[in-house]
């Protein structure tokens, strides 16, 4: 079976797979995340999931199968990147308050079967939140390195008041949709070891 490349080095991303059974291996991919003046979010997303595997494609065997993604949170067409500074994440944040705003991830498998590239989104509803309160959760570090300044799996999940949509889309890599590329490029999820298989048949 083709070995599995995940280009990036996101732990959620790893965790996502882990938990559908896909066995894979870490090669990040580093590119220019800067956006083309008039390019749509949906776009965005998919370009750069497209760049970075054909990034981590080059110099790998001809039989990988490369997984990459990208993931942004826009809101009135705006795209939320990483904040850089606690001011910036406070404004996205207070952007965000009481709104409901987009999450949208590009996910793009590369083969000896050739490329595909799909962008999922999800609608993401906040509670009202006040200045303070995201000065406070800056200070837990986690909205350091996440697009629109919050994990809605961590301790960001507080301000989500409704999700329309896929969960796992907005950590980081949509299971489903993503399961179904693999599969196309002859990745089969649910890959149990020996143990694991023992182990569920009692």
């Amino acid at each position: 079976m083709s070995e599995l490349i995940l280009a990036s080095a996101s732990p959620r991303r790893r965790a996502l797979l882990e938990q559908i059974g896909v066995p894979h291996r870490v090669v990040p991919a580093d590119i220019c995340e800067a956006v083309i003046p008039g390019e749509s979010p949906e776009a965005y997303t998919q370009r750069l999931a497209l760049e970075k595997a054909r990034q981590a494609a080059a110099g790998l065997a001809a039989d990988s199968v490369i997984l990459a993604a990208d993931t942004t949170v826009t809101l009135d067409g705006l795209l939320l990147g990483k904040p850089d500074n606690e001011a910036e994440a406070v404004a996205m944040l207070m952007a965000l308050s009481g709104r409901t705003h987009q999450v949208m991830t590009g996910v793009a498998v590369i083969s000896s079967q050739g490329e595909d590239v799909i962008c999922v989104a999800s609608d993401v509803s906040f509670a009202p939140l006040d200045v303070a309160q995201c000065h406070t959760y800056w200070q837990t570090g986690e909205p350091r390195d996440k697009a629109g300044a919050y994990a809605i799996q961590g301790l960001g999940s507080v301000f989500v008041t409704r999700l329309n949509g896929s969960y796992s889309n907005v950590v980081g890599l949509p299971l489903h949709e993503t399961a179904a590329l693999l599969q196309r490029h002859g990745v089969r999820v649910w890959q149990l070891d020996e143990t694991e298989k023992e182990h569920s048949c009692g």
